[in-house]
């Protein structure tokens, strides 16, 4: 019998109940929906699945203690009653990434800092050495969340954040976060299986995004580290074999076009460049156009955009981008689910199209919304 315990998944703002549900089919039980992350109950096996297959979790999370403070002392003594010799040795590394929202604690730097201080006396007064602390690159990361008096300490199994997926290696000025890329591209409803087009497309983390989801490659595919690779109880042939049952599932041939463009030289390069890094130029074609003189492939299809918000643009500029936006999928993208990501909600309006779906989602600190448009050839 395998030990099933409970876990945590982070994610974006929105995307929980799609995160939930791809928790669900890699077998988690006992699933909680929470505003930005899930609870669940699993075992190691779904632990090291869930950080290679989850495309809209940030981190997964293993809660190894649950207490409540009164006072700031509270905190140096509950930390202190965890046996630390069963996650670190003397020469581990860590680092704690604390968030705290409470009357008892005003600074999550000092929160870590406390926290620290509590593991490393432990190991001094038993061991005679005190662990390290390396911000960048840590042995074990720890992730504490306090809310008012109730504190949650857990393992971060993931290390960096899962929306590293590792085939990045350029981006342009405001680069879409691959972890909300996938999750919008569920929220469209694209069956993975017809043409799909974005011709404002980037650095290209859609277009990556949608050939991985419709090759069946999970989103860890690229990584070649997890946090959990260096806890105590690190099983690799496990993991291992996890990987290879990740790759037998993949198809090799796509029936359907993916297809992109930019308008911007330098911008397009990127996008080529990761592309190829992503070994995905066999399944994605891409071409230096504006997206007015981009031609959709066959249609029915799936087109999201993510134009800009304004950041660089003039008002005029950016009035008449929207304006066109609205022209080119009329004239254009006939029988298509048409989608527009955008933080600027007032041009949006500009586009002069009713709206069938949408989604409050967060670009950063940007509030934004994925807007859906059904293209109809003639009338509806």
């Amino acid at each position: 019998m395998t030990q099933t315990f409970s876990l945590s998944a982070t994610t974006l703002f929105g995307l929980e109940e799609i995160l939930a549900e791809e928790l669900k089919s890699l077998g988690a039980k006992d699933i909680r929906v929470q505003r930005r992350f899930v609870e669940f109950s699993g075992d190691q096996y779904l632990m090291y699945k869930a950080n290679l297959w989850c495309r809209t979790a940030i981190r997964i999370l293993k809660p190894i203690a649950y207490f409540t403070l009164h006072e700031e002392d509270d905190l140096y003594r509950e930390i202190q009653e965890i046996r630390w010799d069963k996650y670190i040795t003397p020469q581990s590394t860590i680092a704690i990434d604390s968030f705290v929202h409470s009357s008892i604690f005003t600074h999550s730097l000092y929160v870590s800092q406390r926290t620290k201080d509590a593991i490393v006396d432990q190991m001094r007064d038993e061991k005679g050495i005190r662990p390290g602390v390396d911000l960048k690159d840590p042995d074990l990361r720890l992730n504490l969340h306090i809310n008012q008096n109730k504190a949650v300490l857990s393992l971060d199994s993931s290390g960096d954040s899962l929306h590293k997926r590792g085939y990045r290696i350029q981006t342009n000025t405001v680069p879409l976060n691959e972890v909300l890329a996938a999750g919008i591209l569920y929220l469209t409803g694209w069956d993975c299986n017809s043409s799909f087009i974005d011709p404002m497309c980037g650095s290209g983390t859609f277009l990556i995004e949608a050939a991985m989801m419709a090759l069946g490659r999970v989103p860890g595919y690229y990584r070649n580290k997890f946090g959990f690779m260096r806890w105590l109880d690190y099983d690799s042939g496990l993991f291992h074999g996890i990987q290879d049952e990740a790759i037998k599932n993949e198809r090799e041939t796509l029936s359907f076009p993916i297809e992109g463009s930019d308008v911007n030289r330098k911008t397009y390069q990127i996008a080529c460049k990761n592309i190829q890094n992503a070994g995905m130029e066999d399944y994605i074609q891409i071409q230096h156009k504006a997206f007015e003189e981009q031609t959709p492939p066959p249609a029915p299809g799936v087109m999201v955009m993510n134009p800009p918000y304004g950041e660089r643009q003039e008002v005029d500029q950016l009035r008449e981008k929207y304006i066109r936006i609205g022209d080119v999928l009329k004239s254009k993208y006939k029988n298509y689910s048409a989608f527009v990501f955008t933080g600027n909600l007032q041009e949006a309006k500009n586009i002069g199209l009713r709206t069938t779906f949408r989604k409050e989602l967060f670009n950063g600190a940007i509030d934004c919304r994925l807007l859906k448009y059904d293209m109809y050839a003639g009338s509806k």
